[in-house]
């Protein structure tokens, strides 16, 4: 048995994993677990990832989780072109300090709407309002230090060419973007960052890559995202409490 990628295109993280491998040729076997139906916590699943999690990649008995380091392997693993992971020191030193920024500072915080005007109203939970007020405050400090800080003057986030750092963040953009923020308003340099980041990937691959989430709130609003099953609601009230 080959690659396989154990993803749901609802996901940033998935997303990200799945362009790159898609982008960059790398031959695998698609496995769609669909989150909101549970299906990350059937015993089938559990006896390939025990943590219960996607992106899961399976490369023979060879099993790795979350997404920066399957990313890594990915691009080791496939040499796939040296702009993505450099081996230059300082340049992968800044994809990291992105990374590490992100998993802090971005996946909580900009995942946070997703949760409030979707997932929440599935399972007939709330989430408070002042909560609701500290993320949005949340979501525009991040935006400014994303733009001033990691973006700056430079072409993209880490370097002057498309990294891994710029596929992360890319994807967590879309699904605010998704869920109605209008997060590019005023903020022509992100704009700009994203249209350059696109183009690069090619329109036909994030088309069919976004397009789950894009249409996340045309589902929501007819009624036909799946309804989570009970057993998945512990899972959700725990991720609803952690929004901060």
């Amino acid at each position: 048995m080959g690659l396989e990628l154990y993803l749901d295109l609802l996901s940033q993280p998935c997303r990200a994993v799945y362009i790159f491998a898609k982008k960059n040729r790398i031959p695998f076997e698609l496995r769609i677990l669909e989150l909101l139906k549970g299906q990350h916590i059937s015993k089938e699943f559990s006896q390939i990832n025990s943590l219960q999690k996607l992106p899961t990649l399976k490369d023979g008995d060879f099993i790795l989780t979350e997404s920066v380091a399957i990313l890594i392997y990915l691009s080791s693993k496939y040499q796939t072109e040296a702009h993505w992971y450099p081996s230059e020191l300082h340049v992968r030193s800044r994809i990291h300090e992105y990374l590490g920024w992100h998993a802090d500072c971005i996946r909580s915080i900009f995942g946070a709407p997703l949760w409030i005007r979707v997932l929440v109203p599935l399972i007939g939970a709330q989430v408070p309002e002042e909560k609701v007020e500290r993320n949005k405050a949340a979501i525009n400090g991040a935006l400014q230090k994303l733009e001033d800080k990691f973006l700056g003057c430079r072409a993209f986030l880490a370097s002057q060419e498309v990294t891994l750092a710029d596929l992360m963040a890319l994807e967590e953009l879309i699904q605010l973007f998704a869920v109605g923020y209008d997060l590019f308003e005023g903020r022509p340099r992100l704009a700009a960052w994203r249209k350059r980041v696109e183009t690069f990937l090619g329109a036909e691959l994030c088309q069919e890559a976004h397009g789950p989430i894009l249409n996340i709130l045309e589902q929501a609003a007819n009624k036909t995202l799946p309804v989570p099953p009970p057993e998945v609601h512990p899972t959700m009230l725990n991720r609803i409490s952690r929004i901060p």
